[in-house]
C-alpha cells in the first residue's frame, strides 16, 4: 500500500488516503489506540454492513484500520430520503440483545457492551452513568442526572425490539455517496432505534426532515418520540462533556431538565 495524502488526525489517530497494489483507493487510520479499538470498529462496520452501506474493511490490526475509499457526493433530497429508508431497515435488522459481543468504544472512550435484555437498565448502567462518573460535574448536577436516569423506565415509551444501531450517528459519520448515506466510525451495538435518530437531531444533518419523513414511512415511530429525544441525547452529551469539557454542560443539563419534566 502506498499513501498518497495526509488527512490530518482525529482523536489522536493519523488519517491517510492510500492506494493498494491493485489500484484500489483506501482510507487508513493508524496510531497507538487501545488494543481493541480498531477491532471493535471493524466488527461494527461488518455487522452494520449486513443491512446498510458501509466501507469495506480491508485490513484490521492493533495499530491500523484500512477501509475502502468512499467517493463523496453533494447531499440532496432524494439521497436523504433513501438514507432514511435504509436507516429504518438497518434498525429493523435487529440484534440478539442490547449490547454487542465486542468491546465498545465511542471516539477513544471505552463503553460496556455486556449484553442486557432491558433497555432502560442498559442505557442507564452501561451508557449514561459510566460517563457521568468521569465527567467532573458539580455534585448538584450529578444528582440531577442521576434523577433523570432513575426515570428512564418511566419515560422510555413502549418497549421496542432490539435495533441494530450505529451508536454515534452524528452528521460527520454519514458520508453522502452512491445516491444515499454511507455509515462510518460506528459505536455499533444492539440498542434503541430512537438513539440514532436523536443523535442526528443533536448536531443536524442536511435534509434531516426528508430523512425523518422517509424513515417514518418505512417504519413508523411510537407516539411521543419527539418528547423522548432529550432522553436519548443524555449519553452523547455526557460523552462530549468528557471529551471536550464544560462547553457542553449547559446542553446536557437542558436535556436533563426536559427528561425530568416528562
Amino acid at each position: 500500500m502506498r499513501f498518497t495524502e495526509e488527512l490530518g488526525s482525529s482523536h489522536g489517530r493519523r488519517l491517510r488516503r492510500g492506494v493498494l497494489d491493485d489500484g484500489r483507493e483506501v482510507f487508513a487510520k493508524s496510531g497507538d489506540a487501545a488494543p481493541e479499538l480498531f477491532a471493535s470498529e471493524a466488527a461494527g462496520l461488518r455487522w452494520l454492513g449486513e443491512a446498510a452501506t458501509v466501507p469495506e474493511v480491508i485490513e484490521v490490526r492493533p495499530d491500523r484500520l484500512v477501509l475502502s475509499w468512499v467517493r463523496q457526493e453533494r447531499p440532496g433530497a432524494a439521497a436523504a430520503e433513501r438514507f432514511g429508508r435504509s436507516l429504518a431497515r438497518l434498525h429493523r435488522a435487529g440484534a440478539p440483545a442490547f449490547g454487542a459481543p465486542w468491546a465498545g468504544f465511542i471516539a477513544e472512550l471505552p463503553m460496556d457492551n455486556s449484553p442486557c435484555d432491558d433497555w432502560p437498565a442498559f442505557y442507564g448502567e452501561r451508557r449514561v452513568l459510566p460517563f457521568l462518573r468521569v465527567a467532573g460535574l458539580p455534585a448538584a448536577e450529578v444528582a440531577l442526572v442521576e434523577r433523570a436516569v432513575g426515570r428512564i423506565g418511566e419515560v422510555a415509551g413502549p418497549a421496542e425490539p432490539v435495533a441494530r444501531i450505529h451508536g454515534d450517528l452524528w452528521s460527520g459519520n454519514v458520508l453522502w455517496a452512491g445516491g444515499g448515506g454511507v455509515l462510518i466510525d460506528p459505536a455499533a451495538h444492539g440498542g434503541h432505534r430512537e438513539t440514532d435518530l436523536a443523535m442526528l437531531q443533536l448536531f443536524g444533518l442536511p435534509y434531516l426532515d426528508r430523512v425523518m419523513g422517509a424513515y417514518r414511512e418505512e417504519w413508523p415511530l411510537a407516539e411521543g418520540w419527539r418528547e423522548r429525544v432529550p432522553l436519548h441525547q443524555l449519553h452523547p452529551l455526557l460523552v462530549h462533556v468528557v471529551l471536550y469539557g464544560g462547553g457542553y454542560r449547559e446542553s446536557l443539563m437542558g436535556a436533563v431538565r426536559r427528561v425530568l419534566a416528562l
